[in-house]
């Protein structure tokens, strides 16, 4: 079965706990303990309504100031696919969260209050998914029931949207409108019938027609090595085979390959899934690659078709999310973790933070949590990268402080 990652968005009080906990009630995926502690819970209020957004505010604080503070992932399923929700915050100071959230969805809802419209938080909302290359967007405009299903409504906010996806710089992106009541259910599962002007798709309608193709786009074939096994038994005696994840394109039997950083060319001759042996893995496939020949191969290190080779570089330029409270600052040192290689980095310099709301860059000499900045960034032996826009496997990595060994920051290389 398909599994869809969805990373959901949107400010304090649009609705967006109470969207995925309808989508949850109405696809029955609650069981029935927590529908009688939603029921239990929403009476204690006083409310005249189930809240939804007990079923996804997992923390005490989240329930007790109404508000999504960390990334909680949901799980649901129907009768074509499987999804995997990550619930995001989409306060200023949990952009970390929301960064964290959306790098590894492939659709993103940005929920928009009826009432409200395009506010300063969309953009920012927006932003990221431009940033992180989030191919299929749903703006999700909430609280219909508010402004009494007013189509006008509606289309203005549409309008709105429509001149900040303009500035948008990944054209390849599908921006998607949908106007619903989450906590009526309209328009979210079962087609509104309080709003008859919209002629288009439900919420899960339209996630049941999205094709859940790898998170990331199509590019050049990128093995980053996991392990070498070696089974070293009877049977498997002289077996040595090189296990990892696929990334970008398919490889196939017979491809010429070259394997970095040390260069060395072979073919491969075998291609393994588990216990069965196949001539072609698409990408995202985790496979097990063996080559013509015995040669040098580490985890750490990548293979590659010979002709699709990437860039191997000891200075790298990156957008940078800054994810620490620790302020970063030229000099600092940190250790580089892309894919499975880990390298040892100093930050050359920072040339400026970026505005999220699509303002521009401010002259910065220092990233605040948070914050977003250019960053150059010197390593103590070659990386072998793609820039994130052509290839986002091979393009991110993350800083680790090497002290604490907390993850300081994520990166996408330019």
């Amino acid at each position: 079965m398909d599994v869809l990652k969805i990373a959901t968005a949107g400010s304090v009080d649009d609705g967006k706990s109470t969207l995925i906990g309808r989508l949850l009630y109405d696809t029955k995926s609650l069981t029935t303990d927590k529908i009688e502690a939603i029921e239990k819970s929403s009476k204690q209020k006083g409310y005249d309504y189930l809240d939804f957004s007990l079923a996804t505010d997992g923390l005490v604080a989240e329930r007790e100031q109404g508000i999504t503070i960390d990334v909680a992932h949901i799980y649901f399923s129907t009768a074509k696919k499987s999804y995997i929700i990550a619930d995001t915050p989409g306060h200023v100071e949990y952009t970390r969260n929301m960064v964290t959230g959306a790098s590894t969805s492939q659709v993103s809802i940005i929920l928009i209050d009826a009432r409200k419209g395009v506010i300063e938080q969309t953009y920012r909302h927006f932003f990221i998914n431009n940033l992180l290359r989030v191919k299929e967007v749903i703006v999700a405009i909430n609280k219909m029931d508010l402004v009494d299903y007013s189509e006008e409504v509606f289309n203005k906010i549409k309008a709105d949207f429509e001149a900040l996806n303009a500035k948008s710089t990944f054209k390849e992106q599908n921006v998607s409108y949908i106007p619903l009541s989450a906590i009526n259910g309209g328009n979210v599962v079962d087609k509104s019938e309080n709003m008859p002007w919209y002629n288009g798709q439900t919420v899960l309608e339209h996630l049941e027609g999205l094709h859940s193709h790898d998170v990331y786009e199509a590019g050049k074939a990128r093995f980053p090595v996991q392990t070498v096994i070696r089974p070293k038994t009877e049977e498997y005696h002289d077996f040595r085979g090189y296990a990892g994840k696929l990334y970008g394109n398919s490889i196939k039997v017979g491809d010429a390959v070259t394997v970095l950083p040390s260069l060395t060319q072979s073919k491969v001759s075998k291609i393994h899934f588990f216990d069965k042996s196949f001539d072609e893995a698409s990408a995202g496939s985790s496979i097990t690659i063996e080559l013509e020949n015995d040669i040098n191969v580490t985890r750490g290190d990548m293979i590659v078709k010979s002709d699709e080779l990437p860039r191997i570089e000891k200075d790298i330029t990156t957008t940078v999310c800054w994810m620490d409270s620790k302020k970063l600052v030229p000099g600092t040192k940190y250790l580089v973790q892309h894919n499975t290689n880990r390298v040892l980095a100093k930050v050359e310099s920072i040339k400026n933070t970026i505005a999220t709301d699509y303002s521009g860059t401010t002259e910065a000499s220092q990233l605040a949590i948070n914050e977003i900045g250019e960053v150059s960034i010197k390593l103590s032996k070659p990386l072998y990268f793609d820039a994130y826009n052509e290839n986002k496997s091979n393009g991110a990595f993350i800083l680790i402080d090497t002290a604490t060994n907390t993850t300081a920051g994520v990166g996408f290389i330019r």
